[in-house]
């Protein structure tokens, strides 16, 4: 993917959620006048600024991540190390996810600092150099300052999404007048269609910046694009094994916009790599492989590009 057309799509996907969150506002506010409006939108924005500064301790909670002693894997220290001098941001720290699935994650808040996890998986199913590249993915989502970006942008969602609540219980359980239970109803819908397509944009939106990260990765590590595409596609067949051979996701679809793959299409993707061949032939065959009605229908309400779509744009 072109990366002038990239940061154009992701700006104006962007204007497109302001926008259209300020018409909402507009007409729900001509439709019932002030409301709670304003108390609901100081809620909901505390609400988004508290998740974002304590998530790093539930992700640290939830995924058992531990910091990365200096004497262990050395090798990783000293890629994160160079690589976030090429990217020009300060050292994450380096931290250790104990589940199972191959995975890598960036998180962080001004109360933490920032961090890049690897899980146990990745290092039992990556070799090194594709370990390094998605090292250099994760690294990508901090220099764009994906996890402010995407913390304001879900705000907005997630607004319409109390105003709609709000509305429609009022609408059940307020006052006598049948015309004003109506127009609450009314409005209330109106604010879970809002709702819904803000989420769409932000998904779209989302999606965006994992291209993006996938780009700095093959533009700091030599030969990022090859050895990224084969960590990515090794992550997706070895991510739904694991999750077949423990019968759980344990829990991992809570924090997924965090990760490098979304567990989540680990089957649909593992399905589509696993008729192609070795790492190599594997990623080449991608290129030429045509994409289905329902491959195309599902990326849309998923947080992450279909892989065929984004190893196809690595090696663009």
């Amino acid at each position: 993917m072109n990366l002038l057309k990239l940061r154009l799509s992701m700006l104006g996907t962007v204007a497109v959620i302001i926008a259209v969150s300020t018409l909402g506002f507009s007409l729900l506010l001509a439709l019932v006048g002030q409301f709670n409006i304003t108390t609901l939108v100081i809620m909901v924005a505390l609400f988004n600024v508290a998740q974002w500064l304590l998530a790093p301790y539930l992700v640290n909670s939830l995924y058992r991540v531990r910091p990365m002693a200096e004497g262990e894997h050395s090798h990783l220290h000293s890629a994160v190390e160079r690589l976030s001098e090429r990217s020009g941001i300060r050292t994450p720290k380096l931290m250790y996810s104990e589940i199972p699935i191959p995975n890598a994650f960036a998180y962080g808040s001004p109360l933490t600092g920032s961090h890049v996890a690897v899980t146990k998986g990745l290092l039992s199913e990556l070799d090194p150099e594709e370990t390094e590249a998605v090292i250099g993915h994760e690294l990508g989502h901090l220099k764009h300052r994906d996890v402010q970006v995407m913390m304001f942008i879900s705000f907005l969602p997630s607004l319409f999404y109390m105003l709609a609540r709000s509305f429609m219980f009022s609408s059940y359980y307020g006052g006598r007048d049948r015309r004003d239970t109506g127009g609450l109803a009314l409005v209330g819908g109106l604010s879970m269609l809002i709702y819904f397509f803000l989420l769409l944009f932000n998904l779209s939106l989302s999606r965006m910046r994992e291209y993006y990260a996938d780009q700095h990765s093959a533009s700091i590590v030599e030969d990022g694009a090859r050895k990224l595409s084969e960590g990515l596609a090794k992550i997706s067949t070895s991510t739904w094994r694991v999750q077949s051979s423990q019968r759980t996701n344990m829990g991992l679809s809570s924090f997924k916009t965090l990760f490098i793959a979304d567990p989540d299409s680990a089957r649909r993707d593992s399905a589509q790599l696993s008729r192609m061949g070795g790492d190599d032939d594997l990623v080449r065959s991608i290129a030429g492989r045509r994409l289905t009605f329902f491959d195309k229908f599902s990326e849309i309400f998923s947080t992450h590009p279909n892989i065929v779509k984004r190893l196809r744009a690595l090696n663009a």
